[in-house]
């Protein structure tokens, strides 16, 4: 992956975080809706994106691909400080780049969003967020948590 890649992903990645917050959804719930097609075009658009502020995006996103108002609400029960959706953002951009094959990025970004990892990843009562990078790709990889 080159650096344009890099910062595309990562662009695309925090905008699916942002979504999932505003709308209270579950990731996978978010890539579902958008589709392979979608996250593609997200992708492509992702450079001129960058301009526009992450609300105006969101909001046209939403509207677009029909993403209703969920209940997974990883925000307001929680008790500790929550990571930004950049931070978040980053950290499934970095899971695509060390887990994904050449070519089947966005299928990886699809699976990776779709699986128990993501969850785990957005309940932010735990410190699973602060854990080594390399324990999160391998747990998702595992299917289950790692002890």
């Amino acid at each position: 992956m080159n650096e344009k890649e890099r910062n595309d992903y990562f662009y695309v990645c925090a905008l699916i975080e942002y979504i999932a917050r505003e709308t209270r959804n579950h990731r996978g719930d978010i890539v579902s809706a958008i589709g392979e097609a979608g996250i593609e075009k997200l992708l492509y658009d992702a450079e001129v994106n960058h301009c526009l502020s992450f609300e105006q995006v969101s909001d046209e996103v939403i509207e677009y691909y029909k993403i209703h108002q969920g209940d997974f609400d990883t925000i307001s029960g929680c008790n500790y400080s929550i990571p930004s959706f950049l931070d978040i953002g980053k950290l499934y951009s970095i899971m695509i780049e060390d887990c994904a094959k050449k070519g089947e990025e966005v299928k990886e970004l699809m699976k990776i969003f779709s699986s128990f990892i993501s969850d785990e990843i957005s309940d932010f009562n735990t410190d699973l967020y602060y854990q080594n990078p390399d324990y999160l790709e391998w747990s998702y990889r595992e299917g289950r948590l790692l002890e």
